[in-house]
């Protein structure tokens, strides 16, 4: 099953009736690179749909949500999970990464978990913020965290909390895949 993240933030774009220069230049990414997105050629990162989320000002959720109606409660069997690959950055290059929504019936939350599956190293290490906080859980293998200036090495069971406004960046640290529970906040 897919989001069709896309087609929300072409929905998003049309109908406040702006270009894909428009929101180029007020979320500094490329107008090309909102075409892909809004095609679904490409996936955006976390951090990428929280910026067009602000912009847009709309819960990042809203890219995950069905169109059926509020629910109280959820459970997501694993079976159930949605996919979100193919992740790239503004400059097109692949981030070795993709995530799982474990949330996307219930709206309007406070927070949005995924899986995030980190498959390799990639050889930029660009670094990304967004608005909210951030809390990162390594269930499996070895990661490096990158916030502002600083380099923490975590081990599987480590966890970190970080207000999401400072650069930062999770990479693997071998060759092996790493699995991370990832939990966002606006």
């Amino acid at each position: 099953m897919e989001y069709q993240i896309g087609a929300k933030i072409k929905k998003l774009r049309k109908a406040r009736k702006l270009t894909l220069q428009d929101v180029a230049t007020e979320t500094g990414f490329s107008p090309a690179l909102i075409s892909q997105i809004e095609n679904n050629n490409v996936s955006p990162p976390i951090a990428t749909l929280s910026k067009l989320a602000k912009f847009f000002d709309v819960k990042m959720g809203l890219f995950f949500e069905d169109e059926e109606g509020e629910v109280k409660y959820e459970v997501v069997r694993r079976s159930e999970r949605r996919e979100v690959s193919r992740v790239i950055s503004k400059a097109g290059t692949g981030h070795g990464y993709a995530y799982e929504a474990l949330s996307f019936r219930k709206r309007n939350k406070k927070m949005e978990p995924f899986l995030v599956t980190v498959s390799e190293r990639p050889d930029e290490e660009t670094l990304y913020n967004h608005e909210g906080e951030e809390f990162l859980l390594i269930l499996k293998g070895r990661a490096e965290i990158l916030l502002e200036q600083e380099r923490i090495i975590l081990e599987e069971g480590d966890a970190v909390y970080f207000d999401a406004s400072l650069r930062h960046r999770l990479l693997a640290c071998d060759s092996e895949e790493v699995e991370v529970l990832a939990v966002v906040t606006r």
